[in-house]
């Protein structure tokens, strides 16, 4: 199998894909004849044409509304918004309006849409190009957010989308876009939303993450095993909403302590749901209180963003604080 980064796994999907299916089509802000900002898109408007692959207005809000509409005409859109942190003046359209279109006509309509943008810090692009905004989206019924971590995953979970029925939100750790490469297969396979990974078995802490912060994660594993022997089971979620719970609890009822972590500021960030629900399932299994290790609670910094992001050190010492209990 070829090995490919994530831009070069996106970027083969949506070729694969667009040749399939006519129904495809894709737009954003410099997405056309420039392949977008960080190249996701390039080739496909040479390839398939203007009517399939286009720039649009500089309007997340025209961008997200545009795509609802021609989703009710039988298309398939996949809308760019080119940095997660520029998503807000498209909230409206993606709570009110994409989200709810089944609920509100008794399924008579769905807004299958599928919105792909990089998200989350790493590259020193300050507070309006590093945010993880993924739990404002999880407030949300009616809409599945997926967060990839590795250049497998991004096709997989990019396939699952495209078939989806339902809205989909997909946020790219844009520091992994070209730092990390895997094996990805040419054919086209899926990844059920809702399917956790276990990236590492372990029996002492379940150590749970997302996107990039999985990686984080993984290193902080390998070294409190090289350094203390402690055994962490790593689960990366893949898929937000829906969330993979079963997988979750199960994991914990085995190894007695959960820690949980991700960029995005901690306070009413998802890892308090997880948290939730981890207590709900899991309270009579539980040897310590489950923690978190996150972002600050303050918009994110450009000077000194490596103190702001849960590197693998601060997650190491996460670790060795919740075995302390």
């Amino acid at each position: 199998m070829p090995e490919r980064n994530i831009i070069q796994s996106l970027n083969h999907t949506l070729h694969q894909a667009f040749a399939k299916d006519p129904r495809l089509v894709t737009f954003g802000e410099d997405c056309g004849a420039f392949g977008g900002v960080f190249r996701v898109t390039e080739g496909l408007q040479k390839k398939f044409g203007e009517e399939r692959c286009f720039d649009s207005p500089l309007s997340e809000r025209a961008i997200i509304g545009f795509g609802i509409g021609i989703a009710q005409k039988g298309l398939k859109p996949i809308c760019e918004i080119q940095f997660a942190d520029y998503i807000f003046p498209a909230y409206d359209q993606i709570v009110n309006e994409l989200a709810k279109m089944r609920y509100r006509t008794a399924g008579q309509y769905t807004a299958p849409v599928v919105i792909r943008t990089p998200y989350g810090g790493g590259i020193h692009g300050g507070h309006y190009h590093s945010q993880s905004p993924e739990a404002q989206f999880l407030h949300t019924p009616g809409l599945i957010v997926v967060v990839i971590s590795d250049p497998y995953d991004a096709k997989g979970l990019l396939l699952s989308a495209i078939q989806s029925e339902d809205p989909v939100l997909i946020l790219e750790p844009k520091r992994l876009y070209r730092s990390i490469k895997c094996e990805v297969p040419d054919d086209a396979y899926t990844i059920p939303f809702g399917q956790l990974q276990v990236a590492r078995a372990g029996k002492e802490i379940t150590l749970i993450g997302w996107g990039a912060q999985h990686h984080q994660n993984m290193q902080a594993a390998q070294e409190v095993k090289e350094e203390h022997g402690i055994d962490v089971e790593v689960l990366n979620l893949r898929t937000l909403n829906p969330l993979d719970i079963n997988g979750i609890t199960a994991s914990v009822r085995k190894t007695g302590r959960c820690l949980i972590t991700h960029e995005a500021p901690k306070t009413q960030g998802f890892g308090a749901e997880i948290a939730a629900q981890v207590m709900e399932r899991c309270f009579l299994n539980l040897q310590a209180p489950v923690q978190r290790c996150c972002g600050l609670d303050t918009p994110f910094p450009h000077t000194l963003e490596k103190e702001y992001l849960p590197d693998a050190y601060r997650v190491k010492q996460a670790i060795l604080d919740t075995m302390e209990y």
